[in-house]
């Protein structure tokens, strides 16, 4: 399990650097002045070349391959609940480089979903328990 959340933390480090990104990118493009085509497919374009943007794009895509892997090793149930620990990187994240103020009460929210992810972390520590038990031990003489 030690191997999986060092993974976890490397894969939610990547996420938080591409959200960085992408939301320094949409500011840089800006809103549309009106909705029509013409204006829509000018901030596509915008959007599609700039750099921020594209980076940010980047490392959510090396953020996803990790996820899979992830996906693969473990229960749905137990990676997705974990990965709200993201949300302590990120808003650190946000705050350091893109100056955002983060209110008490915000934080107070991101501890509440971080302890669920613990709480969903202890369950699968109890469900590996209960099959260790249950397993039983082959012995040498047994495997001849």
């Amino acid at each position: 399990m030690t191997k999986f959340i060092l993974i976890l933390l490397i894969a939610l480090v990547f996420e938080a650097i591409g959200v960085v990104f992408l939301s320094g990118g949409l500011k840089q493009i800006g809103e549309p002045k009106t909705i029509n085509a013409a204006e829509i497919a000018s901030l596509i374009i915008r959007g599609a070349t700039n750099k921020n943007i594209l980076l940010g794009v980047f490392f959510e895509a090396i953020f996803f391959g990790f996820l899979l892997y992830m996906l693969s090793q473990k229960d749905v149930s137990i990676v997705w609940p974990l990965t709200a620990l993201g949300f302590i990187i990120t808003s650190l994240a946000a705050r350091i480089f893109l100056k955002e103020e983060i209110s008490s009460v915000r934080w107070a929210g991101i501890c509440l979903i971080v302890l669920g992810a613990g709480l969903v972390t202890w369950s699968a520590k109890e469900k590996e328990t209960e099959h260790d038990k249950q397993s039983p031990v082959s012995t040498d003489r047994e495997l001849r």
